[in-house]
C-alpha cells in the first residue's frame, strides 16, 4: 500500500481522499441502510441513530429538504448529482458540506444510492475563484475530469452493489462482478491483496486510504491502468458491519508522473558522476535498463574525445560506415546478444537507418511499432543488423540525440523486446529528459578533457624535457598529472645551469589547476630563470617571485570587485656548489626538501618555511649547508606526501623508507617514490626532482687569495699560467691572461682588501675574481679619446659568457670560455 506523500501527492488524490472520508448508503426511497465510521465523525451521530431513518432529516434548512425530494429523481435520471448543502450537527450546529450522490447497480435491479459528504470548512482550497465544484474533482462526482468508480461489497466480499464508472477504470462487465469476490472477477495476487485490506477493514473499522493496484483494459486498448482505491466499512442500525465501501479512481497518469521523477532522480545522482564520458555513456545506458527500456545503447561522435582511434582513420565496413564509437551498452540479458558493437568500438550505420537521420536532423526518432517487414529500413540493413533485429524481437524503438551547445554529440537508442507494451510518448519525454542530463555531463567532460590536453601540452612544452646538473650533479625527475576528475595542476620543476659549474634546483607549485594554473606555472618558471641567470641569491629570488605573484593577481583583479580566482604558489628553489660542495636553500611555504646522506640516512632539513608567494608579508631566508659527495637532494610537491586519510607526516615517512637505498640509481629512487603513493590516480600533481651531488677536487679547480697591490696583477696571470699548463689547456693561457689581468685591475680600482682568484675546469672554463665592494662593473661604449673603460668591454669579447653575482662579503665576476676550440 503506497502512501501518497512528495511529488506525487497530486491535486486529484488529495480531493478524492478527503471527500471519500464520510459516505452512506440509501434506498431507492432515500432511507439510510448503511454508516461508516467517518460519517459518524462528521455529523455525530451513531450508526444506530441514522440507519432506518430517512436521510433528508440530516438537511438543516427548508429549501434543501424540498430539494432533496427530487434528488432522486434527478439522480435517477442522470445516475449523478452534486451540489453544497447545509447538514445538521447531533450538538445543533449546521455544517456546509459537499454532497455527492451516485446510483449503484445491483442484483435485484432496484436503485441504491451512495453519498459522500465533507465538510466545506477543511475542503480542499485549490479553486481561487470559489468554484470549487467544477475545479477540484469530487468523490463520486461523475461530472469530473476524474470519475470515482464505487463498489458495495457485502461481508463475503461479493459485489452487491456497483456504479456505471468503475466497469471503466477495471474493464470488469457487470455479469462478471455482480455477485462475485475481487478474486474471482480479476484473478491474481493484486486482487488478494485489496481482499486482504477488506478483511481488515471489516474487523476493525479504520479505512484504507489510497491502496493502488493494477488492472488490464484489453477492450479499450489502454493496456495496463493503476488504479488507487480507498476502502470504508458500512454498518447497520447495531453497529454491525453490512460490507465494504470501495471507492477508486484512476492514477496512471499521476503514477507515470512519480515514476518520471523518481527515474529522473536517480540520473541526477548517478549520472555524470565522473568527467570521463565513457563512464557517463554507460551511467546512462545503466539507470535507463530496465526502467525505461530492455536495451539502451548511448553512440558518440566523432567531436567527443574519447582516446580511440579517430573514426576517421576507419574504413567503411560492409557498405556501412564509421559514426560513432559506443559509449554505453546496457541489457536485461546478461551477455548483451543485443548488440552487434562493442562497448569503446567503432559503430557502422547504414545511409538509411534512422541513426543517421537523427544526427543529421538533431530530432528524436519514435517508433513505437516497429516494423521490421521486409521493404522497410530495417530490411536494408547490413543482413547481420537485420538478424539482430529480428531475431531479438525489437519491437519497440527511440533513437534520442545527445545535444549540447549545438552540436549533437551522439545519439542514444532506447529498446523494447521482451516487454510487450510499445513506447508511448510519455515514454519518448523520459528518455530525451534522460539524454538531457547526461548530455550536460559529456558536455562538461568533453570541455574539461579539452582544456585538460591544452593545460598538459603547455605543462609538458614548458617543463624541462633534457634537463642536466652538469659537472655539478645527476638528475632525475617525475611528473603524475592529477587524475581526470581533478585536472592538471600547477606544479613544475627546473634545473638551471650557473656559473662556476654550480646548479639551480627548483619545485614550485601554483594554487588551482587547469589551463589558468598551467599559465601561471609558465610565467613563474620563466621569471625563475631570468633571475638566477641574474645569480641572485636564493632568498632574494623568491622575494623578487613574490613580488610577481602580487603583481599578476592585480592584473586579474575584477574592477567591478566581483570574486576571481586566488592566485598564489609555493617554491623551494637550491643551488649546489660543486666546489664548495655547499648547498644554499630557500623556500616559500613549500614541503622541506629530502637529503639522502651516501649511506642512505634520510634527513629533512629544518628550513625557515616562508610564506607561500603572493602573500607579502613575511621576508625569506637562505640556509647554507655542506654535503657530502654522493649525496642525493630530493625536491618534490605536496601531491608526494599528502594523503587526504592520514597525516602529512606519514606521506614523508613513507618518501623517506623509498629513498633510503644510497646504491640505487637515480631512476630507480624515482620509481621507488613514485610507488609509495596510496593511489595511481592522485587528487594533486605529483612532482619529485632527484638530484646526486658531485665533487669538484683540486685537480679540476684552484683558488688563491691575493693583496690588494697593483704588483699581484702580474702573480695572478702567472699563477692562472701555470695552473692551465698542468690542465694541458695552453691553447688558453693567452685569453685567460688577458681576462685575468683586466678582472683584477678592476678590482684593485673598485674594491679594497683581498682579492680572490679561482680557475674551475669543468665543462667550460670558467675564471672568477672576488673583491670586498658591492658595486656591480657597468659596460661602457668609450670614445677614441678616452684613456680608460675599454677593458670590461675586452673581456666581454673574449669568453662565451661573462656575469656578476653577490657574495657574503662583496661581489664577483666570472667570465667562462670553452675548452675546446670552436666547439
Amino acid at each position: 500500500m503506497d502512501s501518497p506523500t512528495g511529488a506525487g501527492f497530486t491535486t486529484d488524490q488529495a480531493a478524492f481522499e478527503t471527500v471519500g472520508a464520510a459516505i452512506a448508503l440509501l434506498d431507492a426511497e432515500g432511507t439510510v441502510v448503511g454508516w461508516t465510521q467517518a460519517a459518524q465523525q462528521l455529523v455525530g451521530y451513531s450508526a444506530a441513530e441514522v440507519v432506518g431513518r430517512p436521510g433528508a432529516f440530516l438537511l438543516a434548512a427548508t429549501e434543501d429538504q424540498a430539494k432533496a425530494a427530487t434528488v432522486v429523481e434527478e439522480s435517477s435520471a442522470r445516475g449523478r448529482w452534486s451540489g453544497f448543502a447545509s447538514v445538521l450537527h447531533r450538538d445543533g450546529r449546521r455544517l456546509d458540506v459537499r454532497l455527492c450522490v451516485s446510483s449503484l447497480s445491483g442484483q435485484d435491479g432496484r436503485a441504491r444510492w451512495v453519498v459522500s459528504a465533507i465538510d466545506k470548512v477543511t475542503f480542499p482550497s485549490w479553486g481561487a475563484d470559489g468554484s470549487l465544484v467544477h475545479s477540484i474533482p469530487a468523490a463520486l462526482n461523475l461530472q469530473s475530469h476524474v470519475p470515482i468508480g464505487v463498489v458495495i461489497r457485502d461481508t463475503q466480499l461479493r459485489c452487491t452493489w456497483v456504479n456505471d464508472t468503475q466497469g471503466l477504470k477495471d474493464g470488469i462487465p457487470l455479469h462478471r462482478r455482480l455477485g462475485y469476490t475481487l478474486a474471482e472477477a480479476m484473478p491474481g495476487p493484486e486482487a488478494e491483496t485489496i481482499e486482504a485490506l477488506m478483511r481488515q477493514v471489516l474487523e476493525s473499522g479504520v479505512p484504507a486510504i489510497h491502496t493502488e493496484y493494477r488492472a488490464f483494459l484489453p477492450s479499450h486498448g489502454r493496456g495496463k491502468r493503476t488504479l488507487a482505491a480507498s476502502l470504508f466499512r458500512l454498518d447497520d442500525a447495531h453497529g454491525r458491519a453490512l460490507g465494504v465501501c470501495a471507492v477508486s479512481m484512476d492514477v496512471t497518469d499521476s503514477r507515470r508522473a512519480r515514476e518520471r521523477l523518481a527515474i529522473l532522480g536517480e540520473a541526477s545522482k548517478n549520472i555524470g558522476t565522473t568527467l570521463d564520458v565513457m563512464r557517463t555513456g554507460q551511467e546512462l545506458a545503466d539507470l535507463a535498463v530496465p526502467l525505461l527500456a530492455d536495451f539502451v545503447s548511448v553512440d558518440l561522435a566523432e567531436s567527443v574525445p574519447l582516446g580511440e582511434e579517430p573514426l576517421a582513420r576507419l574504413g567503411p565496413q560492409g557498405g556501412d560506415i564509421p559514426a560513432f564509437r559506443r559509449a554505453g551498452l546496457a541489457s536485461i540479458h546478461r551477455e548483451v546478444p543485443d548488440s552487434l558493437f562493442a562497448r569503446g568500438g567503432p559503430v557502422f550505420i547504414s545511409s538509411v537507418s534512422p541513426f543517421n537521420d537523427v544526427l543529421r536532423s538533431g530530432k528524436s526518432h519514435f517508433e513505437p511499432m516497429l516494423d521490421t517487414s521486409p521493404g522497410t529500413w530495417v530490411d536494408r540493413q547490413h543482413p547481420a543488423r537485420v538478424r539482430n533485429i529480428r531475431g531479438n524481437g525489437m519491437h519497440s524503438l527511440m533513437v534520442v540525440p545527445i545535444h549540447a551547445r549545438g552540436a549533437v554529440l551522439g545519439v542514444a537508442a532506447f529498446v523494447r523486446t521482451e516487454n510487450d507494451m510499445p513506447f508511448e510518448e510519455d515514454d519518448l519525454l523520459l528518455a530525451e529528459e534522460l539524454v538531457s542530463w547526461a548530455a550536460l555531463a559529456l558536455d562538461n567532460a568533453r570541455r574539461y578533457a579539452r582544456e585538460r590536453a591544452a593545460a598538459l601540452a603547455l605543462q609538458r612544452h614548458l617543463l624541462p624535457h633534457r634537463a642536466t646538473g652538469g659537472s655539478a650533479a645527476d638528475v632525475a625527475w617525475r611528473y603524475l598529472p592529477a587524475d581526470d576528475h581533478h585536472s592538471v595542476g600547477g606544479d613544475w620543476f627546473d634545473v638551471i645551469p650557473l656559473s662556476g659549474a654550480r646548479v639551480a634546483l627548483v619545485v614550485g607549485d601554483v594554487v588551482g589547476h587547469g589551463i589558468n594554473a598551467a599559465a601561471t606555472m609558465g610565467q613563474l618558471r620563466t621569471a625563475v630563470r631570468t633571475l638566477a641567470d641574474m645569480d641572485v641569491r636564493p632568498d632574494e629570488l623568491l622575494a623578487h617571485l613574490d613580488e610577481l605573484v602580487l603583481r599578476l593577481a592585480d592584473e586579474d583583479a575584477d574592477p567591478r570587485g566581483q570574486a576571481v580566482a586566488a592566485t598564489g604558489a609555493t617554491c623551494l628553489y637550491a643551488v649546489y656548489d660543486p666546489v664548495t660542495r655547499q648547498c644554499t636553500f630557500a623556500r616559500a611555504g613549500h614541503p622541506p626538501p629530502a637529503i639522502v646522506d651516501p649511506h642512505g640516512g634520510v634527513t629533512f632539513p629544518d628550513l625557515p618555511t616562508g610564506a607561500p608567494l603572493g602573500i607579502g608579508t613575511v621576508p625569506f631566508e637562505s640556509v647554507t649547508m655542506e654535503l657530502p659527495e654522493n649525496s642525493v637532494i630530493a625536491l618534490y610537491t605536496d601531491g608526494l606526501i599528502e594523503d587526504r586519510d592520514h597525516d602529512i607526516d606519514v606521506g614523508m615517512d613513507r618518501l623517506a623508507t623509498a629513498l633510503a637505498h644510497p646504491g640505487f640509481p637515480l631512476e630507480d629512487l624515482c620509481s621507488s617514490a613514485i610507488d609509495t603513493l596510496p593511489t595511481r590516480a592522485p587528487s594533486d600533481d605529483v612532482t619529485l626532482l632527484l638530484a646526486r651531488t658531485r665533487q669538484l677536487g683540486p685537480s679540476q679547480a684552484a683558488s688563491w687569495q691575493l693583496p690588494a697591490d697593483p704588483a699581484v696583477v702580474s702573480r695572478a696571470r702567472a699563477l692562472a699560467t701555470s695552473q692551465l699548463d698542468r690542465w694541458g689547456l695552453e691553447h688558453l693561457v693567452d685569453s685567460t691572461e688577458l681576462i685575468v689581468s683586466e678582472l683584477v685591475t678592476n678590482a684593485l680600482l673598485h674594491g679594497s682588501g683581498p682579492i680572490g682568484l679561482r680557475l674551475i675546469r669543468h665543462e667550460m672554463l670558467t675564471c672568477e675574481v672576488s673583491d670586498t665592494s658591492d658595486s656591480y662593473p657597468r659596460l661602457r661604449r668609450p670614445r677614441t679619446t678616452d684613456e680608460n673603460g675599454r677593458g670590461l668591454l675586452l673581456v666581454s669579447k673574449l669568453p662565451r659568457r661573462w656575469g656578476t653575482r653577490c657574495t657574503g662579503d662583496g661581489k664577483l665576476i666570472w667570465a667562462e670560455q670553452q675548452l675546446t676550440p670552436g666547439s
